[in-house]
C-alpha cells in the first residue's frame, strides 16, 4: 500500500512540474517602422516560444525567413540584404519575467509583468527589458508586449539610399497564446 502511495505521489509531482511549461509554435513577432517617406510592417506568425510559470524563464526562436511584407521587393530586400537570412537564419530571446510573484497563475486575470533577457538578432545579442501583459484565461496563457530596437545595435547596414525610408527605432510587437506544454 505504501509503494501504491509513493507512486501516486511522484506521479502526481511529475504531471503537476510538467504543467509548469507552457508553449507556442505559431506565436507572433511583428515589427514596424513609421517614416514620413513610408511605412514597413513585417509580420511572423511563427514564432516558438516556451514560458516556464515556476521559475518565469522564457524563450522564444524566430526563423528570419517566416517575416512576411505587403510588397515582395521589400521581404527581399529585408531577408537578402538587410537580415542576411543565410547566415543568420533566426533570432532568439531568452530571459526572465522579473516580477513573477505578481502573477497568480492560478487565477484568471491580467498581470503587468517586465521581461528582461537578451535578444539576438543577426548573431549580435544584446540586454532588453520590456513590459507586458500576461492573461491568465482557462486552458492558457496570453502574452502581449511591445518594445523599440535599433537595427543598428544588431548590425544590420541600411544602404544610405533608403536610411530615410527606415526609422532609426522599430517597433516589436509581440502576442503568443500558450497552452500547457504536451507530456510525452
Amino acid at each position: 500500500m505504501k509503494r501504491i502511495i509513493v507512486l501516486f505521489s511522484l506521479a502526481s509531482l511529475f504531471l503537476a512540474l510538467n504543467a509548469q511549461k507552457y508553449m507556442t509554435r505559431n506565436g507572433y513577432i511583428g515589427f514596424y517602422s513609421h517614416t514620413p517617406m513610408e511605412d514597413i510592417k513585417g509580420d511572423n506568425n511563427q514564432a516558438a516560444s516556451v514560458l516556464d510559470i515556476s521559475t518565469g524563464e522564457i524563450v522564444f526562436q524566430v526563423l528570419i525567413k517566416s517575416f512576411h511584407f505587403d510588397k515582395a521587393l521589400m521581404e527581399e530586400h529585408f531577408n537578402e540584404n538587410y537580415m542576411e537570412f543565410e547566415k543568420f537564419p533566426k533570432s532568439t530571446f531568452k530571459g526572465k519575467i522579473t516580477n513573477l510573484s505578481s502573477v497568480d497563475f492560478s487565477k484568471a486575470g491580467k498581470y503587468d509583468v517586465v521581461v528582461e533577457g537578451d535578444l539576438n538578432i543577426h548573431d549580435v545579442t544584446n540586454k532588453v527589458s520590456a513590459r507586458g501583459i500576461l492573461e491568465v484565461v482557462s486552458g492558457g496563457i496570453n502574452a502581449n508586449s511591445k518594445f523599440n530596437i535599433v537595427p543598428e545595435d544588431y548590425k544590420i547596414s541600411i544602404p544610405g539610399v533608403v536610411r530615410d525610408n527606415i526609422a532609426k527605432n522599430l517597433e516589436v510587437t509581440v502576442t503568443m497564446k500558450y497552452a500547457p506544454a504536451e507530456t510525452k
